[in-house]
């Protein structure tokens, strides 16, 4: 079982299933994500839907909000694209938190639905919209466009519940990187001038995509931020 669980959460879902926690406790030997058992997860104090279909949000997530709504205090932005938003964790935490026009988009329909009711009970209007950022280009321009997109490298060896969660949510093409150049080659079209690119990022991907950016917006200021571990884990870039 995951060694990351605690005794509340085993509580609650003793609490939610009376009946059929023994069999849960089976499930989650086998490391199913306790997260999908109970139903939803708490972030950036709201509470959120997860299923099969979302990737579960995580803390380094929480704090990717944290900085991005004191960045986005000091621009003056009218709106901003969630790109790949699943669950819809941080454009809802965004909208909840900040005074500015929400959109969000993602590959999955299903992954939508759940982003779209969770938006619904944390009382947020989001306009979401299906799109895959590989091959289309969203209709609209953007001050800002943030994402944690899919950045597992496909061979590379994650923790054992991730084996649960949507792949397509996970592994990207390119070492990793696929989601990225796409990001950041479309953002020519859809970004307004001074805009700015947020992203989540796998901690030895910093300098690569920092030189992806720079590559294209020469005269952009990008920096890379750390984590709780002191991990390279976010880009945030002012073209």
């Amino acid at each position: 079982m995951n060694n990351n669980i605690g005794q509340a959460d085993l509580k609650l879902l003793k609490e939610l299933y009376p009946t059929k926690y023994p069999k849960l406790i089976k499930k989650l030997e086998k490391n199913y994500p306790i997260q999908y058992l109970i139903g939803y997860v708490d972030f950036y104090n709201l509470k959120l839907i997860v299923n099969k279909h979302t990737l579960i949000p995580r803390f380094e997530t929480e704090l990717l909000i944290e900085k991005a709504l004191d960045y986005l205090a000091n621009k003056n932005y009218k709106n901003i694209l969630d790109i790949g938003t699943g669950s819809g964790a941080i454009a809802i935490a965004i909208k909840k938190n900040l005074d500015i026009t929400v959109d969000a988009c993602d590959i999955s329909s299903k992954a939508l639905k759940v982003a779209s009711k969770n938006a619904s009970n944390n009382n947020v209007n989001i306009n979401f919209y299906k799109l895959n950022i590989l091959k289309d280009i969203p209709n609209k321009k953007y001050d800002c466009l943030i994402s944690n997109p899919p950045y597992v490298k496909e061979n590379e060896i994650v923790s054992p519940e991730t084996k649960y969660e949507p792949k397509i949510a996970l592994y990207a093409k390119e070492e990793g990187l696929e989601f990225y150049k796409h990001i950041i080659n479309i953002s020519k079209n859809i970004l307004n001038k001074n805009g700015s690119l947020i992203f989540e990022i796998g901690s030895t991907q910093g300098k690569k995509i920092k030189d992806m950016i720079l590559k294209t917006y020469p005269n952009s200021q990008v920096l890379i931020l750390k984590d709780y571990n002191n991990l390279d884990r976010f880009i945030f870039a002012t073209i």
